[in-house]
């Protein structure tokens, strides 16, 4: 029996919804999740095994014009997606026209390998505008098979997967077959809590924060957790905390709901806020985060 095996790299604008594709492939919330932009900073991996193939989910952090270091860490994630991939899945949305950087944009039209190009939300969408969009895409990226898609919805998902194990080059499994992805478990947990401050706080706070967990310890019954959240500034550390502790205690309550899903245990969580000045534009610091790889 012949195996098939190789890197399915997501790639597009902010908020297309590549993180929702990829969950939707691989059935578990690896990528987080929310209406803001710039929610996946790193690349996530997500496995998806059967008896002759693994094929290797790449989400990508959105492209974007870098700001300071952490975003120029980010787009070089989006640039290694390119490196490695066997497929490149670009995403787009029926409002959109071309990509945040046309150097990106050009790789993607000169590529020598599968170019899926998947228009995302069509359940936004009316029947004209999409075959508009057809019609429109297929003369902007002519080396592109396109499908119109919702991630949301699970709409025609699996006619992109069937597509996608097609084209998948020969090759033995690159991981463990009962691996679902490359990042160890202090990484969710970071994901966890960083979601819901993405959800719960506005402006620039979501952007100023990362998540260190100092402590992951395993028992038969029960995880004990202690994450330090990072601001940059002592306004933003009072605001994290809030109100007599009350917005810091649902972040902790929410985030800890949905690690005893992910990993089918009891979790003790404990919280605490630091500053760490300009983190964002610290190299060492990132790679203590794991940027700047």
């Amino acid at each position: 029996m012949k195996h098939k095996a190789g890197f399915v790299n997501i790639i597009g604008n902010p908020n297309v919804g590549k993180s929702t594709l990829m969950n939707a492939f691989v059935g578990e919330r690896l990528s987080i999740i929310t209406s803001k932009a710039q929610t996946t900073r790193h690349r996530i991996l997500g496995i998806v095994n059967g008896d002759d193939f693994q094929i290797l989910f790449s989400d990508t952090p959105g492209i974007i014009k870098p700001a300071y270091e952490l975003q120029v860490s980010m787009m070089d994630f989006v640039k290694s997606a390119f490196e490695d991939a066997d497929v490149l899945i670009y995403m787009v949305e029926p409002g959109e026209k071309e990509l945040k950087d046309e150097q990106f944009f050009n790789k993607i039209k000169n590529s020598k390998i599968p170019v899926l190009l998947l228009i995302n939300k069509i359940d936004t969408s009316t029947q004209e505008v999409i075959e508009e969009k057809v019609l429109y895409w297929k003369d902007k990226v002519p080396n592109a098979e396109i499908f119109v898609i919702s991630a949301l919805e699970n709409f025609n998902i699996e006619a992109v997967f069937n597509r996608i194990l097609e084209v998948l080059p020969e090759s033995p499994a690159f991981y463990p077959k009962d691996q679902l992805t490359d990042k160890p478990e202090r990484f969710f947990v970071n994901e966890a809590i960083r979601e819901k401050i993405l959800l719960h706080y506005k402006k620039e706070i979501p952007y100023s924060v990362e998540i260190d967990t100092e402590e992951f310890f395993e028992s038969d019954k029960i995880i004990k957790i202690r994450s330090v959240i990072m601001v940059e500034r002592e306004t933003q550390k009072g605001i994290i905390i809030g109100h007599k502790g009350a917005p810091l205690k649902r972040v902790g309550t929410e985030a800890r709901k949905d690690l005893e899903k992910f990993f089918n245990k009891k979790i003790h969580l404990e919280l605490y806020v630091k500053v760490n000045k300009d983190w964002r534009n610290d190299k060492r610091q990132l790679r203590r985060f794991g940027y700047n790889d």
